[in-house]
Order: C-alpha cells, then sequence, then structure tokens
C-alpha cells in the first residue's frame, strides 16, 4: 500500500506541473471506493492550485472547491502531456492545458473524491481522524508518549492506525522500531517517555530516509515520472527474515500481527 513518502513522492513529481493549468475535461473509469461527488463536466474550466498533502491524501485546489486523491492499495497517479490510451485499470483523469493527471488501480480501493473545502464535507470527514504528521514540529516523544497512554493494543499496530502519527505504513513501522530499538510486540501505553523520544526521531529518520529514496516499489508503485522506489534495497529489517541484522549480526524475525507481515531483530530490539 502507498504511504506517506510514496504519497508525498507523487505528489513532488506532479504538483509545480500542474500548477495553473486550466481543466478541459474529467473522464471517469469504473466506479472506485467513493464516487466523485459531482457531475465530471463541472469541473472544466476550472483551474487547478499546487497539489498539497495529508496523511495519504493528495488535495488538488480548483477555483470552486477541490479534489481528494488517494491511491488506495495499489493505486499511482501518472502525470504527462502524451500519455497512452486508458485501459481497464484506468479509472479516473482529469484532462488539462498541461497535461492529464491519471489514477490508475487495479483494485480500485482509490478514490478520486470533490469537496468544496478541506474543512468541508466529505472532506472535513475523511481528514478529521488522522494524527499528527511526522514531520509537525508538534509530533515529537513528549506528544507520543501522551497519546500512547492507556492503549492496550502493541506499539506496531498502534502506529498502523494512522490517529497518532500518520503516514507510518507497514514498512516504515518495523524500520522505525528496530532503530529505535523497540520490540514491536510491546503494548503502546507501556512506552516510556525516553523511549517515546527514540521512536519519534526513528520515524522521521526512516520517513526521510524513504523519502530520499523515492518510496518503497515492492509490486506496482511509480511515481508521476513512471519511476521506481528504492528504499526497499536499504531496509534494515523489512523483508529479510532469516538474514543477519545489519546492527549485531542476530537473525531477523517475521511474524504476524493484525494480519501484517512484521519483521525484527530479537537481538537489537528487547520488550
Amino acid at each position: 500500500m502507498p504511504e506517506l513518502p510514496e504519497v508525498e513522492v507523487t505528489r513532488r513529481s506532479f504538483a509545480t506541473r500542474i500548477a495553473g493549468a486550466r481543466v478541459l475535461e474529467a473522464r471517469l473509469g469504473k466506479p472506485l471506493r467513493w464516487p466523485l461527488g459531482c457531475p465530471p463536466e463541472s469541473l472544466a474550466g476550472q483551474t487547478v492550485g499546487e497539489a498539497t498533502r495529508r496523511g495519504k491524501y493528495l488535495w488538488l485546489p480548483l477555483d470552486r472547491g477541490g479534489l481528494l486523491l488517494h491511491l488506495g492499495m495499489s493505486g499511482s497517479l501518472s502525470f504527462g502531456e502524451s500519455l497512452p490510451p486508458g485501459g481497464p485499470h484506468d479509472h479516473f483523469e482529469l484532462c488539462t492545458t498541461q497535461g492529464t493527471l491519471r489514477l490508475h488501480d487495479p483494485r480500485r480501493f482509490g478514490a478520486a473524491v470533490w469537496s468544496p473545502a478541506l474543512d468541508a464535507s466529505p472532506a472535513r470527514e475523511l481528514l478529521g481522524r488522522l494524527g499528527v504528521e511526522p514531520f509537525d514540529a508538534a509530533f515529537d516523544g513528549a506528544l507520543l508518549h501522551a497519546r500512547l497512554r492507556g492503549r492496550r493494543v502493541s506499539i506496531k499496530q498502534a502506529l498502523l492506525a494512522g490517529d497518532v502519527v500518520v503516514g507510518v505504513g507497514n514498512i516504515y513501522a518495523s524500520e522505525a522500531l528496530h532503530l529505535a530499538g523497540i520490540d514491536p510486540r510491546r503494548p503502546a501505553g507501556e512506552l516510556s517517555r525516553p523511549r517515546c523520544e527514540r521512536l519519534a526521531q526513528a520515524v522521521r529518520d526512516t520517513l526521510a530516509r524513504a523519502l530520499e529514496a523515492g518510496g518503497s516499489t515492492l509490486r506496482d508503485f511509480r511515481d508521476a515520472h513512471g519511476h521506481d522506489g528504492a528504499f526497499q534495497q536499504q531496509a534494515g529489517v523489512y523483508g529479510r527474515e532469516g538474514e543477519a541484522c545489519r546492527r549485531c549480526g542476530a537473525p531477523v524475525r517475521r511474524i504476524t500481527q493484525g494480519q501484517r507481515s512484521t519483521y525484527y531483530c530479537g537481538g537489537c530490539q528487547r520488550r
């Protein structure tokens, strides 16, 4: 699933290129998770602003409202002046004077939803339950410690929930916990303030490295230029079951938490 680094890499790959363009038409393919929410023809003639991101959502402002875009489980956005003809998995296109923005999603869990504003429905409801941004100055050990207090779920699952901090997906949760030296099975509410300080910094460091590497491509992620991510090639534990930990040499282990694979080092990550 595309997480914060992949979504941010995607945003950066087309945001400045589409800013200032005039919409010529919007085209719909097969239905996605949520309906567009407006007649496609109503978007024509509007000017596109520069895309921003909140969690795993992209906001594409228009003269009247904007489009909230989500890549779902396997979606990707492409943008160009001469894209090839759309296929059966291309479900939304915004054709503009500067190129076409296309949402490709084989599993159709993605979304393109119109909202009159970010603080109005439906954007308000979709974004309202999201936690703090990991690169926000407000995200630190004190905030993490306060928001985890009383939580009995594992720290790995708490990170994935997205209501404490957004964008820490399965790969990055495993990597951040390894970097912080925290066992992924430890109850979230039991983390001390110093461990929360280490974890907050590890989350930021992990996501920053992922952004520099263009995100992770395990199956089909591509940015709007069609480029793969490379973070998976430098992962410390993710996808490395049975291999030696790069830090201590102990074998990397894999367990299942919440139907997701978790990778960790039994030597470095103590309860």
